[in-house]
């Protein structure tokens, strides 16, 4: 079974500085309908103007991934990350575990240059663990045309490695590149299109957009124009 959710469905925030879509439940938008999917909590796409960002706020108990699709972000914690290593621009993947407790902050110090990412959280497969940080680039040549590794419960192709029963993929597609693989059915997937345009198993997606994927034996990805997506295989 394949459910569509479009982009433009999303629960929206307009703070000014901020822009943010949120694919599930967050802050003040609420569906109780839209709680998640399996394990994973949290897909935001935000924008942040040139010279702003997110003060210093808290976390713990989840896994939280960036992934930037324009612009740039720093990053700074409570664990000592930040300075020059902690700017993450496109193709970096960044994985914060807040685990017991970590504090942090998110700025776009680009003057000109909105940032635009993926902020995304994963329930941990256990709470309690002690905070932890990694940050990897994939360049776009691993991406064109599969679905590769990007963030895995065991560090698989050199992925960051998050704490969670999830594996998330990134992949771009264009023209006649086409992806296949095989779906366990005791998990859930969801396919979220950061942009351009694609199919999944048939389904048309614009930027935005996304699919649940429940009960299916085979993921097809065809049809990209200039697409880059992300896939999440999850605990149920």
């Amino acid at each position: 079974m394949i459910s569509l959710r479009k982009g433009s469905e999303r629960g929206l925030a307009d703070h000014g500085w901020l822009a943010s879509r949120h694919s599930f439940s967050f802050a003040d938008y609420y569906d109780p309908a839209r709680m998640g999917v399996g394990n994973l909590r949290v897909i935001n796409e935000d924008r942040i103007a040139p010279g702003t960002g997110f003060g210093t706020h808290g976390h713990r108990d989840m896994e939280i991934v960036s992934y930037v699709l324009e612009g740039e972000l720093a990053h700074k914690d409570s664990l000592g990350n930040g300075g020059a290593a902690g700017v993450i621009r496109p193709g970096d993947v960044q994985r914060m575990s807040a685990g017991t407790g970590v504090m942090h902050s998110e700025f776009n110090h680009a003057q000109g240059q909105t940032t635009h990412f993926l902020q995304i959280w994963i329930l941990p497969a256990r709470q309690g663990i002690a905070p932890g940080y990694e940050q990897k680039h994939f360049d776009a040549a691993g991406k064109r045309g599969r679905l590769r590794p990007i963030a895995t419960p065991d560090a698989r192709e050199g992925s960051v490695t998050i704490h969670a029963d999830a594996s998330l993929y990134g992949g771009l597609f264009d023209g006649s590149e086409r992806a296949e693989i095989a779906l366990d059915p005791r998990r859930i997937g969801y396919l979220h299109v950061a942009r351009g345009r694609v199919r999944a198993n048939g389904e048309a997606l614009a930027a935005g957009d996304a699919i649940v994927v429940d009960a299916e034996e085979r993921l097809v990805i065809d049809g990209g124009e200039g697409a880059e997506v992300l896939w999440f295989d999850l605990a149920r």
